[in-house]
């Protein structure tokens, strides 16, 4: 009887990170591909059969990649650079991929040395889009490893329909279902490896759905349901996650490179065939590994570039519109988001706006304005999109939003379902343009007890102009009231770009507050 060990590595919603700093304020921090690379040469070196999976959202996040698509992108994409150095075997399509448009994802693919994979997402002519559904990696002593990629098939209810025009999305497990089911009975492996960009619809232990089964995350059900996997990576949902579902291992490795994956598997030899007789799923942070140097100096000249670029003062502010606490900026109108909406409707030239504040670490704007203090205030490439609505529809919006906040002693607290499994502050949205109170002593679908416009109610049958983010556009963030409404505009400069160029044509900027809306309790 002969016995082999089988290393496989993860990374997922790397996006963008590749140095271990925070952009915004330049500290340094644990993450990133440089000290991921250092943990991949220390596995290849500890073990030959070693294989590398990117699964998804890689080149969108980060100033740097921003500041590459803007301006360097005659040049080779230095995430792709450090995927080819490390050498990976494959890479797997994520939703964010899509980010930067058609070429600048076509681009990546053409100039790695490694194949990229999703079986799901097909062309005009009903095949993989870019060929490749899945690859089989020879090992040690003729062992066939079989990797196949599929991708969340959510993606055009976020991105911009120009950016994946021509294409369909498959429903994800069943693509899964078919493939495995091929790939078992054509090429025979010895291992078969999923990897989904999607993450998981239900409790790991339990099976109860902790999400609203849209079909954007099939996990669960993929391991449940599907024969024949011995391995299922995912990513999608920033989670940290290694266990086992149903008998299969999974791993899922956080995001921007906190964490890489890792499942050991040990292949035993009976008669003819190799089966799994032990797997062992582990997630390793990098927060304390040194930083791999010569993956450092690779892209050291996109950096520095972006370092310059972030730095380059754009204009000022008179007033305060910085942000000292979240919660509290979500519960009473405040300049910073006042001042997004504004931009959002000069740009589109409509009287109704929405936007977010995405996070809580953003801190708003200083006195002085850098690039830098944009791209940590507004993280996301989104675009604008204007859609028309009723007057119903705007209701049903901000009753979504509403239900954000729950009474817990009397005390004001988020609802989980915004922070469990996943932070999801950026599905609050805040208005500009309307005049609105929530009561949150009221019941989830009856706190919006103010709703008018120029001074007068809305009306339900009313239509209604809104400019807003692609995102939320096409219902994301389950704002299934926008998706599929008459697109007035489409706006498709980033907003990080857009809120620049306002600043720069001004100069300066006024902090203001006109209180058109509030919560109370």
């Amino acid at each position: 009887m002969k016995s082999i060990t089988i290393t496989i590595l993860e990374t997922s919603d790397v996006h963008g990170n590749i140095f271990p700093i925070n952009y915004g304020s330049n500290k340094a921090a644990g993450l990133g591909l440089a000290k991921i690379a250092t943990v991949i040469k220390q596995e290849r070196r500890r073990n030959k059969n070693t294989i590398v999976i990117d699964n998804g959202d890689l080149i969108q996040g980060t100033p740097l990649t921003y500041h590459y698509v803007r301006s360097n992108s005659h040049k080779q994409n230095p995430m792709i650079t450090l995927l080819n150095d490390l050498n990976y075997d494959a890479a797997v399509i994520g939703n964010h991929e899509f980010n930067y448009g058609m070429k600048v994802l076509q681009q990546a693919i053409s100039e790695s040395t490694f194949p990229w994979l999703s079986a799901n997402i097909l062309d005009e002519r009903g095949e993989p889009f870019i060929g490749k559904p899945y690859i089989i990696v020879e090992l040690v002593d003729g062992i066939k490893a079989a990797i196949l990629g599929v991708t969340t098939h959510y993606i055009p209810n976020w991105e911009n329909p120009e950016h994946i025009k021509g294409l369909t999305f498959e429903d994800a497990f069943e693509s899964t279902k078919k493939w495995v089911e091929y790939i078992r009975n054509e090429e025979n492996p010895d291992l078969m490896i999923v990897s989904y960009h999607g993450g998981f619809e239900a409790d790991l232990d339990t099976g109860e759905p902790t999400e609203r089964l849209t079909g954007e995350n099939q996990g669960y059900r993929i391991c449940q349901e599907i024969e024949g996997i011995d391995l299922l990576l995912t990513g999608h949902q920033h989670r940290s996650l290694a266990g086992k579902v149903n008998g299969v291992p999974i791993l899922q490795p956080s995001f921007n490179g906190q964490a890489i994956g890792k499942v050991t598997l040990s292949l035993t030899k009976n008669e003819d065939r190799w089966t799994i007789s032990d797997s062992n799923p582990e997630l390793i942070s990098v927060k304390d590994i040194e930083a791999d140097e010569s993956s450092l100096q690779l892209v050291n000249e996109f950096e520095t570039e972006t370092q310059q670029w972030l730095d380059q003062p754009i204009g000022q502010v008179i007033g305060n519109m910085t942000i000292d606490d979240p919660l509290k900026a979500r519960l009473k109108d405040n300049a910073l988001v006042e001042f997004i909406n504004k931009v959002q409707m000069d740009v589109a030239n409509v009287s109704i706006s929405n936007t977010a504040l995405f996070n809580n670490v953003t801190k708003g704007f200083p006195s002085k304005i850098t690039m830098r203090d944009v791209v940590s205030n507004y993280i996301y490439p989104n675009t604008l999109t204007v859609v028309r609505i009723s007057g119903r529809e705007i209701k049903e919006a901000l009753e979504r939003s509403a239900s954000y906040f729950m009474l817990k002693n009397g005390e004001i607290t988020v609802n989980p379902s915004f922070t469990t499994p996943k932070p999801q502050h950026y599905n609050y949205d805040m208005w500009e343009g309307i005049r609105y109170i929530f009561d949150i002593s009221k019941p989830i679908g009856e706190r919006v007890v103010k709703l008018t416009f120029k001074d007068e109610p809305i009306q339900p049958d009313g239509e209604y102009d809104v400019v807003m983010n692609n995102y939320r556009a096409g219902g994301g963030g389950d704002y299934t009231m926008f998706k599929d409404k008459p697109i007035i505009k489409d706006i498709p400069l980033d907003m990080s770009e857009l809120i620049a160029n306002y600043i720069l044509e001004r100069g300066t900027i006024e902090a203001t507050v006109d209180e058109n809306w509030k919560v109370i309790w």
